[in-house]
């Protein structure tokens, strides 16, 4: 198994640990619990690792990464995605571009708040 999918086997198991439904694209029911993490989801940008919804609506983005990636330097990537909803889902989104961003290795775990005017 390649480093970075055992980020996301790791990331999977945190995400269902903290109570969210952790689905694949193809089996995707986003009424089947308040809060959803969809597999390898499509965007116009590009393919997220999870993207995140909360009662049925976008509301961030999950990129995995290899330990000991350096995961400032992915920020980049998830705001792309963040911006990159398809023309169905962002009229629903919670906010665009979508507020939530997160890099992970399964080990350590970046966060950004795109609302945030000062991030540290």
């Amino acid at each position: 198994m390649k480093p970075e999918e055992q980020a996301r086997e790791q990331i999977d198991e945190q995400l269902q640990a903290a109570g969210w439904a952790v689905q694949a694209r193809d089996d995707t029911n986003l009424g089947a619990a308040r809060g959803v993490a969809v597999a390898e989801f499509p965007l116009t940008t590009g393919f997220a690792d999870h993207m995140l919804f909360v009662d049925r609506r976008p509301i961030g983005v999950v990129e995995a990464k290899a330990v000991g990636k350096t995961l400032s330097g992915v920020e980049g990537q998830t705001a792309k995605y963040s911006t990159g909803l398809p023309d169905l889902l962002r009229d629903n989104a919670w906010h665009t571009p979508l507020p939530f961003l997160y890099q992970s290795t399964g080990v350590e775990t970046f966060f950004t708040d795109v609302r945030d005017p000062e991030p540290p």
